[in-house]
């Protein structure tokens, strides 16, 4: 009983830390070591300088443009970097040898440990021991401690502890190699053992100001020689001799503020970097790690029985909760997190559809904010209608800091030819996400005081825009959405997407719920609304009738639906005479090939019925599933089609099939399936993992008298744990 009680503990411990071996790249495990709390995120990159790394800060909402892609998110200045001298030998790659070496991330509390034992090229041996975490009680605080140990001998130690303006962000073409440069530095300043910049972004004109400190520990501070230095790099260095056994223990304390959330955002820092030297670090420390506490007692997911998937899930839940705008309702969750720069830092229907009902059921407040950030952003997604000539709010595809369209029209190929970007142009259906996650939102957290004054307006202006766009057909009776791209990007430019036009019913029905619910319960709210957007009485009943003449290819003897007219007169490919592959269906048939053949980069028919699921049958459910899923390139089309795949397969009773695509989801990043986690986590299939669990395994399904479960369990799982709130209750 002892022993099994021991494992048992081990295994509980060792689920929640992960540690990014060699089988990852160095850029990859950046990538799954960072450190955030939802303000900023830092990369796990190492403390010294390493040829080739991707070091970054990246703050929520901090955005300034650039050619090709509009805007994103400017790398702030660096908190982590220290570089170790012994007998004024330099710690770096290739400089003596790593004896041993372990790096572990702890998602109970968020805190990143590292332990090197290093021999340098004049044969001495030192232990360096570091942790660091981005504080969840206090967001605009980060705190780094570094310990050397010499083992052998004495040595004179210099740490170098550097505050660089700025690190840059990866270049464009057509130099990719040269890094952008987003900051030009206002003040710098250094004095005892600090150091302060004050930085404007060079176009969109945010100020940033970051403060640096450290206390001495381990040995007394007399014996340790400290300078400082200004300029666009400013920093600290510290000397002094050590014997053998003797630690020196350096505390760092980095505070941030921008001027997008004070008037004065230097005095902000310093302010913070006095109280964080004030309290300490096992103060901070402590804090820290109740905060983190608080956050799992209502989000974690238990599963006894599968140590893979318990350590995965629980990973791509810390992920979500360290993007999460706890602080603001005025950022939202770009596509890879703060983790990385890939796609820039602009916002997707991920965070809509695929993220936001992870928050709805556990951390309502986020949701919430999430939501608001599509309201704040509402002006923007007007003028994109009214550009096109629409009515009501068309949002972004691709969305930053003010919700006008940011999607890169181009981007080059490697051989410098313009590659068109269609997606910002075609994929409507994001303003029916954008209502999908309103109403799912309400439905869930039963918040009358957002539909009353935000959501309903998100409702209707986006109804207003798909009443506008859709188009009757008077031979046919029958209104039409025409030149779009749904959910599966392998085919551009189609007519009648199954997905976008049953959304746009689905869309403008629900609006007109809610206009009736705000009538009945704000008539003077309704009252205001209807004449601001213009909506008399004669325009709503059109919106009516658009709605039920929305066409929607489906066969009803078999239930089969058409992903867009024409889709079942494109070319069958057997993709089994395609393996193995290393590459998407895109890269091995062409642009062109894909859009002629009957495959698939990601659900879109069958993702229609994940999110309407209410609203078909089993049997329509198994007539699309049985003629999509196989046509999908599930290993490297979209990272976002596996964990929905997951969960209908579960509803489907085909419980392996679901097991094998929650795998693909749920290890995407920690196994770098797809090969791009250098350029940030996968942060839509982190929300989609949840969903997988939790509506597919679990079964979960909520009802007016309340959540119901019909577990689908793999059969190893022992057990399946988790909490949700529900209108207020928690389950």
């Amino acid at each position: 009983g002892l022993l099994r009680a021991l494992a048992a503990a081990a295994e509980g411990i060792s689920t929640w830390l992960v540690e990014a071996g060699d089988e990852l790249s160095p850029q990859a495990r950046e990538t799954v070591l960072a450190v955030g709390n939802g303000y900023l995120s830092t990369r796990g990159t190492y403390e010294e300088k390493h040829p080739g790394e991707l070091r970054a800060t990246l703050i929520n909402g901090v955005y300034d443009p650039v050619p090709i892609y509009f805007t994103e998110l400017a790398n702030c200045p660096d908190w982590t970097r220290v570089e170790l001298e012994v007998e004024g030998e330099r710690f770096s790659p290739g400089s003596g040898r790593v004896l041993t070496e372990g790096r572990t991330l702890d998602l109970r509390d968020g805190v990143l440990r590292r332990r090197v034992r290093w021999r340098t090229p004049r044969g001495q041996q030192v232990e360096i021991q570091t942790m660091r975490f981005a504080s969840l009680a206090e967001p605009h605080l980060c705190l780094q401690s570094y310990a050397v140990t010499p083992l052998t001998e004495e040595v004179q130690v210099r740490l170098e502890v550097p505050l660089e303006a700025a690190p840059g962000n990866p270049g464009l073409p057509p130099l990719p190699e040269v890094p952008l440069n987003h900051w030009e530095v206002l003040a710098s300043d250094a004095e005892g053992r600090q150091v302060h910049l004050l930085l404007r972004t060079r176009r969109s004109g945010i100020e940033l100001a970051a403060s640096l400190g450290v206390r001495i520990h381990g040995v007394p501070e007399e014996r340790v020689e400290v300078q400082a230095w200004s300029g666009p790099c400013p920093g600290l260095s510290l000397i002094v001799r050590l014997s053998p056994g003797e630690t020196l223990q350096v505390a760092k304390f980095a505070a941030y503020a921008t001027s997008l959330e004070t008037s004065a955002p230097l005095p902000c820092s310093r302010a913070q970097l006095a109280g964080a030297g004030e309290k300490g670090v096992a103060e901070l420390l402590s804090e820290h790690r109740a905060a983190w506490g608080r956050l799992w007692a209502r989000c974690d997911v238990e599963i006894a029985g599968d140590e893979l998937a318990q350590r995965a899930v629980r990973f791509n839940l810390y992920q979500l909760l360290i993007a999460a705008p706890h602080h603001t309702d005025r950022a939202s969750i770009p596509a890879k997190a703060l983790t990385g720069f890939g796609y820039r830092g602009h916002v997707f229907w991920d965070t809509d559809v695929f993220m936001l009902p992870f928050f709805a059921l556990t951390l309502p407040e986020v949701a919430r904010n999430l939501l608001l950030y599509r309201y704040h952003t509402l002006p923007g997604a007007r003028e994109n209608a009214r550009e096109r000539g629409y009515a009501g709010a068309r949002y972004a595809w691709e969305s930053a800091d003010d919700g006008r369209e940011v999607t890169p029209r181009w981007i080059p190929a490697a051989s410098g030819e313009p590659i068109p970007i269609l997606c910002g142009e075609l994929e409507q259906h994001i303003s029916a996400d954008v209502a999908y996650a309103v109403w799912s939102y309400w439905q869930a957290s039963g918040d009358a005081g957002f539909m009353c004054d935000q959501g309903a307006e998100i409702l209707l202006a986006t109804a207003a825009f798909w009443a506008s766009i859709a188009r009757y057909d008077p031979a046919k009776e029958r209104y039409e959405i025409r030149g779009v791209m749904g959910p599966d990007e392998y085919h551009e430019r189609v007519d009648n997407n199954a997905f976008t036009n049953a959304m746009a019913r689905w869309n403008i029905e629900v609006a007109l719920d809610a206009l009736d619910w705000l009538r009945h319960s704000h008539p003077e709210k309704a009252e205001g609304l209807e004449r601001e957007l213009g909506l008399t009485g004669e325009e709503l009943a059109r919106w009516r009738e658009v709605a039920r003449r929305m066409y929607v290819p489906q066969d009803p003897a078999s239930g089969l639906i058409e992903q867009f007219e024409g889709f079942f007169q494109l070319e069958e490919v057997n993709l089994a005479e395609l393996a193995p592959r290393t590459r998407s269906l895109q890269a091995l048939l062409g642009r062109e090939g894909v859009q002629q053949a009957q495959v698939l980069k990601q659900p879109d028919v069958l993702m229609l019925l994940y999110l309407l699921r209410d609203r078909y049958d089993e049997r329509t459910v198994r007539a699309n599933w049985d003629y999509y899923e196989p046509r999908t390139d599930h290993e490297f089309g979209s990272s976002l089609g596996p964990p929905i795949h997951a969960a209908l397969a579960c509803e489907l009773g085909e419980i392996e099939v679901a097991y094998r695509h929650f795998l693909r989801a749920a290890l995407v990043d920690l196994e770098d399936l797809r090969g791009n986690t250098a350029e940030g986590v996968h942060a839509a299939s982190a929300g989609g993992v949840w969903q997988a669990v939790v509506f597919g395994f679990a079964g979960l399904r909520l009802t007016p008298t309340g959540p119901v479960a019909r577990p689908r369990l793999p059969g190893h799982w022992k057990r399946l744990r988790f909490s949700i709130r529900y209108r207020g209750r928690r389950y």
